[in-house]
C-alpha cells in the first residue's frame, strides 16, 4: 500500500512537537510509577499491567508522530 508523501504546515509541526514532548514526559512518568509499584511487596500486579499496556500505546503514539516528523529519505 503506497502513502502520498505530504508536508506537513509549521502549525502542525509544531502541534506535533508539542505532543510528543507530552507524550515523552508522560511515558518517563509510568516508568517511575512502575518501578515504584514493583519495589512493593504487595504491588497490585493488575495497576501493574495496566500501565505497562499505557506505556505500550503511548510508545506506538510518540513512534508514529516521530514518524510523521521525519521526511522520507527516497533511496
Amino acid at each position: 500500500m503506497a502513502m502520498m508523501a505530504f508536508e506537513l504546515s509549521a502549525e502542525s509541526a509544531a502541534e506535533y512537537e508539542a505532543e510528543l514532548a507530552r507524550l515523552r514526559e508522560e511515558h518517563r512518568d509510568l516508568d517511575d510509577a512502575i518501578e515504584a509499584l514493583m519495589q512493593l511487596a504487595g504491588g497490585d500486579r493488575l495497576q501493574i499491567q495496566r500501565l505497562k499496556k499505557r506505556k505500550l500505546a503511548l510508545r506506538d503514539r510518540i513512534s508514529f508522530l516521530e514518524d510523521q516528523l521525519t521526511p522520507d529519505i527516497i533511496a
